[in-house]
């Protein structure tokens, strides 16, 4: 695993909100006294979100204070697990599955799109909206390719409908979640070949 590190400019503070306040408290009631700790990564997570989906310094001290545990402690965990982003993102970003499914069913070709028009991984656009990163596996292997955008999974990409779709993100327009071709959970392209009905067979 690369070295990951915290981004050089950091920010003076970090506060969670009133709601993501009470959330927490409410995360860390479900444990017992001593026990604060297996909230960790969930409230690293939430103050993600809040962050505009990366982790500073501040955000990760703040986390250690509402559990108690020291700095260090919850440095590492942050430290070490990618889903967390110790640097700024695009306000859209994408995370490009390039495992052997995604690239055996064409995820570089959605690579080309994101070098041309977002530029090298881990750039964030002038504009703040795009950032990309490609990573391992992300679970959606049979509607390959795909990518997840910030907490959402579009899949059964092309080049042509990941660029409509990267549009109608940096224009604020409406866009589908999940299959981008409507094959509904991951049934067969086409049609349903088994269990189409309750006994197995397509009704008479």
């Amino acid at each position: 695993m690369s070295n990951r590190r915290l981004a050089e400019n950091q920010p003076e503070s970090f506060a969670f909100t009133p709601q993501n306040e009470a959330w927490l408290a409410k995360q860390i009631e479900k444990y017992p006294d001593g026990r604060q700790a297996s909230v960790v990564v969930p409230a690293l997570w939430q103050a993600q979100k809040q962050n505009d989906y990366w982790l500073p310094q501040k955000a990760i001290e703040a986390v250690a204070d509402k559990l108690g545990l020291p700095y260090i402690r919850v440095l590492e965990v942050a430290t070490f697990y990618t889903m967390f982003n110790l640097e700024p993102v695009g306000k859209f970003y994408i995370q490009l599955c390039g495992t052997t499914p995604c690239m055996l069913a064409g995820s570089d070709d959605l690579i080309k799109v994101l070098e041309r028009r977002v530029g090298p991984q881990r750039k964030v656009t002038a504009d703040g909206l795009f950032s990309w990163l490609e990573v391992e596996c992300l679970g959606a292997c049979c509607n390959a390719p795909m990518v997840q955008i910030n907490d959402d999974y579009y899949e059964d990409l092309t080049a042509e409908s990941f660029e409509k779709l990267l549009d109608n993100l940096a224009a604020g327009r409406p866009v589908k979640t999940g299959s981008q071709t409507g094959r509904v959970s991951s049934e067969p392209l086409g049609k349903l070949t088994s269990l189409t009905s309750l006994y197995g067979e397509s009704a008479k």
